[in-house]
Order: structure tokens, then C-alpha cells, then sequence
């Protein structure tokens, strides 16, 4: 059953970040402080992100990246909040009651 979850789960969360659709975007102060065109070079980097492994993806959900833009660490992450952005999702698998947020932020932002 887990293998299943997490099976749609990363099919949703891959959808959602290659195409920003599903989802809702967020990017941090830090991100924004960058300037326009660094902006969308690393949206278009968390859109391509494909470096998953055992180490930074255990649950095989891809819901977390990791690269480097500039001199700068980069950090995207998935949360799944229920549909009113209220509290934690009953079921990151199940879009119908997941609200899916990606977040691009600066390693030291986190």
C-alpha cells in the first residue's frame, strides 16, 4: 500500500513541478531578492530537476531538490496542506483532498 501512495504521490508532485500546474508556487524574499532573470532561470531548473536518489529522496515521492544557481544553494519542497490551507493533508495522494504548495527558497532560508 505505501509503495502505492507514494507512487501517486510522485506522479503528482512530478506533474506539479514541471508544469506548475496543481499546485500553488511559492518563492521566498531571498529567491525574489535575486532579480527577474535569476528568478526564472531557477524556476526553470526546479521545472527539470531530475538528481533524485536514495539519499535526497527516500520515500520516493519527489517532493524535495536540491542545486546550485549562481553562488547560491537552492531548496525546493512540496507540503500538502487539506483544500482551505488549513492543516496537514489526510492524503498527499489524493488530490482531491491535497492542496500541494511548492516552495523555492534559498538553503538559508529553511
Amino acid at each position: 500500500m505505501h509503495d502505492d501512495n507514494a507512487a501517486k504521490t510522485r506522479g503528482l508532485n512530478d506533474q506539479a513541478r514541471q508544469t506548475f500546474t496543481g499546485c500553488r508556487v511559492a518563492i521566498t524574499p531571498g529567491i525574489q531578492a535575486l532579480g527577474e532573470d535569476a528568478l526564472r532561470a531557477i524556476l526553470r531548473a526546479v521545472q527539470q530537476y531530475d538528481d533524485f536518489s536514495p539519499d535526497n529522496d527516500p520515500y520516493e515521492e519527489h517532493d524535495f531538490g536540491a542545486f546550485h544557481y549562481a553562488d547560491h544553494q537552492v531548496f525546493w519542497k512540496f507540503d500538502y496542506y487539506d483544500l482551505d490551507l488549513t492543516m496537514h493533508s489526510p492524503g498527499a495522494s489524493d488530490p482531491t483532498v491535497t492542496a500541494r504548495v511548492l516552495t523555492v527558497m534559498l538553503a538559508e532560508e529553511y
